[in-house]
């Protein structure tokens, strides 16, 4: 059988009863990057990369929305607010959101996202009355701003190329238009917009300084144009030059109030009044356009978030609180619950965040001057908190209680890359169970891959008699087993697959090493991408074409002696594995290219398939997974940003101390709702009865601290009104505990 036909019938036959506990979805973005803006009397809307926020003068807040909230487009472009109050977003992809502030609702628009153009970017979005004209990468199209039915949509203009890329549109009498072609202008009386010749067409031959034309308005009684090259006035059929100080200058957007224009050009902002020209204020970032409200002021969509100035012109940054860059390539959750997470390599790193459930702390050299670098490339939390953080050439870092200590070749006596042993990329860690901390090296010019620090800070370096004897580089996804078996993998160009080392506990003995390699030749499925150990002892690898699993790995044979055996998970047959995460109850989060799939502790049921199309995961293509076991969170990597969301799965007490039952009282009508019973310890069994003892129903905890029951009892029929106890007990029957719930049948 096919191998993803086969997948796809396991799919089919899920009962999903998971995703409907998976609750309280988040989404974190970085919002810096702002496209648009469009301010109003209290505040300032903004398209961002990362969704939109809005800020309110009057509360000093933000207020941010993304999918988690019903927000449908993610890296948004454009932002425009219609009679009715509800505010527009455009994205890269062509949909458009519609959000009504006051019902706190959404509504969408997927005819452009669904159509069949390759170029689906919404450019720019203006009321006209009641009609929402919307710019795209492809034309022109109008929606009526009550029904959101599209009535018109324009491809062509006179000789402009079909599909011309639009800028911008406004209807002044006439609709203009403003294109990467030059500026089509509505022909008088003209009825059948669709047709070419209904348009009158303009270039630089027809005086345009470029044919790249960004935005048209009316200034007093001209028509004028801004360009990639300076500004334009339209006499009779003619373009002229107009404020000719901008000549060769990318002119990114202008205001026009009342006799005043407000110009925004490269990074600078102008006021043009009475025909005087000033410049009065100049943006330290990137700038892309402006919006002025009479009594909110200036605001600018920037590089680094909206610039507000108000009266005064005093600036104000103003960016809601996040995660320094939507980049999460690494992450882990400590015990204290604090999340962590690397930022990239190779010069796009940010430096790395800390999320402590309420605000984000970013880290970088410009912030924290101790940093080395800010290419930091892999995160570990330690038993006991620390975080760990490895970069891309500088060694590592670790932080606890906000002290942060650098560790390089100079204090650690680790070796970097053969071309400089100061370049020292470190790509894993890990505890082993006498709570030595063990580095990886990514491309040791010693050859010494791993690296051991005991409690008492005394160093260790170790060489796996199983590498090869030439330099190698590309040694990743390091994890450590409950018999202090390191595993890692190679993806060196002529050798990929996976190693295992055991010291044995003697550190300056290799003569009990135990080592050897597992390649591709073994049995590993292809390329490894991550490496875990689960809560049995068993060693998962994530492949490009799956997952393997090793067990038994108590008894790790020398490198003389025959490999280990391998399996292969069915359900994950054919999946191209970025991520592995175990949770409390030993399920496994399985992220890939195309989701994020939840298996049983061994793999052979299929629990949950979550897709960006069914959730608020930001994106199919999952790059990290991390979990807080004491708060069943799962955080989701991806290459759109993070996305957070509460399980049932939570670490288990370790006795019993109270009984948390809610909602209480619980309301019931059909068998949608679930009663949760909290405070479990591992694997309880748990009786509903009547007050005078009547076994109504009896089932077992997942195994973790929290368990459910809808309501019905054994028969599947729901319980009428009154009170009903619940006893938790251990399998042996030697530690119970009791709770209360007031049912009401509706």
């Amino acid at each position: 059988m096919n191998y993803k036909l086969a997948f796809l019938l396991v799919l089919l036959s899920i009962v999903f009863i998971y995703p409907q506990q998976f609750t309280n979805w988040k989404n974190y973005t970085d919002m810096k990057e702002v496209k648009n803006v469009y301010a109003f009397s209290d505040g300032v809307w903004a398209a961002t990369g990362g969704g939109a926020f809005s800020y309110s003068g009057n509360g000093n807040s933000f207020t941010t929305l993304n999918k988690a909230e019903g927000l449908q487009g993610i890296d948004l472009t454009t932002v425009a607010s219609d009679e009715s109050g509800n505010v527009w977003f455009g994205s890269a992809n062509g949909i458009i959101d519609i959000f009504n502030p006051e019902k706190n609702s959404f509504r969408v628009i997927l005819d452009i996202y669904n159509s069949n153009h390759i170029n689906k970017s919404i450019n720019d979005l203006i009321l006209s009355g009641d009609t929402i004209i919307v710019s795209s990468d492809f034309g022109v199209s109008l929606i009526d701003a009550d029904d959101l039915l599209f009535f018109d949509t324009f491809f062509k203009f006179g000789d402009f190329p079909t599909n011309t890329k639009v800028n911008s549109t406004i209807k002044i009498d006439l609709i203009y238009v403003c294109s990467d072609e030059g500026v089509a202008i509505q022909k008088q009386n003209a009825v059948n917009l669709s047709a070419p010749e209904s348009w009158n067409v303009y270039r630089e031959v027809n005086g345009l300084p470029s044919n790249k034309t960004l935005k048209a308005g009316k200034f007093l009684s001209d028509i004028i144009v801004s360009t990639d090259k300076g500004f334009a006035k339209l006499t009779d059929t003619l373009w002229v030059p107009f404020l000719p100080q901008f000549n060769g200058k990318v002119i990114s957007d202008f205001a026009i109030t009342a006799d005043s224009l407000l110009i925004l050009a490269e990074s600078k902002i102008y006021l043009y009044t009475n025909n005087q020209l000033t410049e009065f204020y100049t943006s330290p970032n990137e700038t892309n356009s402006l919006s002025y409200n009479s009594i909110f002021g200036i605001t600018i969509a920037s590089a680094k978030g909206v610039i507000h100035l108000d009266a005064s012109l005093t600036d104000n940054l103003l960016v809601p609180n996040g995660p320094a860059a939507n980049q999460f390539p690494s992450t882990s959750v400590g015990d204290d619950e604090i999340f962590w997470s690397a930022s990239g390599k190779d010069g796009l790193g940010v430096g790395f965040y800390k999320f402590d459930k309420t605000s984000w702390t970013n880290y970088n050299m410009g912030n924290t001057t101790v940093l080395p670098t800010n290419d930091f490339y892999y995160t570990y939390t330690a038993p006991d908190n620390t975080a760990f953080l490895g970069t891309w050439g500088k060694g590592f870092v670790t932080i606890k209680d906000d002290i942060i200590k650098v560790f390089n070749r100079q204090n650690t006596g680790i070796q970097g890359i053969p071309a400089n042993p100061d370049f020292i990329v470190i790509s894993g860690f890990g505890t082993d169970s006498r709570n030595n901390k063990w580095v990886l090296n990514y491309a040791p010019s010693n050859r010494k891959s791993l690296s051991m620090i005991t409690p008492d800070s005394t160093w260790y370096h170790f060489i796996n008699p199983a590498e090869p004897s030439i330099n190698l580089s590309g040694i990743y996804n390091l994890a450590i087993d409950p018999y202090d078996t390191k595993f890692y993998s190679l993806d060196f160009s002529s050798s990929k697959g996976l190693f295992y080392f055991n010291e044995n506990k003697t550190y300056d003995d290799p003569s009990d090493d135990r080592s050897g390699f597992i390649s591709t030749a073994d049995g590993i499925n292809g390329d490894i991408s991550d490496v875990v150990v689960d809560r049995r002892g068993d060693v998962w690898i994530g492949t490009n074409s799956g997952v393997n699993v090793l067990s038994n790995t108590s008894a790790i044979p020398s490198s003389n002696d025959p490999p280990l055996r391998l399996s292969s998970i069915f359900s994950l047959r054919e999946q191209s594995i970025n991520a592995i995460a175990v949770d409390p109850l030993n399920q496994k989060w399985v992220g890939t290219n195309e989701g994020l799939l939840l298996v049983n502790s061994d793999g052979s049921r299929l629990l949950a398939a979550l897709y960006a199309s069914n959730t608020a995961l930001l994106s199919d293509k999952i790059q990290s997974i991390s979990i807080d076991e004491n708060a069943g969170i799962v955080y989701v990597g991806t290459e759109e940003g993070l996305t957070s969301f509460e399980t049932p799965f939570i670490k288990p007490q370790e006795s019993f101390d109270e009984l948390f039952v809610y909602p209480n009282p619980f309301i019931i009508k059909d068998n949608s709702k679930l009663l949760t019973i909290d405070g479990l310890i591992r694997d309880t069994d748990i009786k509903i009865l009547t007050v005078t003892g009547n076994l109504i129903t009896e089932f077992s905890s997942p195994g973790g601290r929290t368990a459910y029951w809808d309501g019905a009892d054994d028969n599947g029929k729901l319980v009428s009104s009154g009170i009903y106890l619940i006893v938790a007990f251990d399998s042996d029957g030697n530690n119970i505990i009791t709770g209360k719930v007031a049912v009401i049948r509706e």
